[in-house]
């Protein structure tokens, strides 16, 4: 479930709420208890953790077998 940012425009309060895709947005602010909560446009707050992605994973094991092979070639040559 995503976090949507809100800010009320009548006391400028910010709150975020975790909220499923289908939930109607919050228009009343539990500040000043007006309607006028409006949502925000923010960036995505997420971080890509863990193995399994390119940096950990592919990346690493292909520049091995590159350098690996490229050694076993030079050792080779008299």
């Amino acid at each position: 479930m995503p976090i949507y940012e809100y800010q009320c425009q009548s006391c400028g309060h910010e709150l975020e709420k975790l909220q499923k895709m289908s939930d109607a947005p919050l228009t009343d602010c539990p500040s000043c208890e007006t309607d006028g909560l409006q949502k925000k446009v923010s960036a995505a707050g997420f971080r890509l953790k863990g193995t399994g992605w390119y940096e950990t994973d592919f990346k690493n094991k292909s520049n091995k077998k590159t350098t690996e092979s490229s050694k076993n070639t030079t050792s080779s040559d008299p």
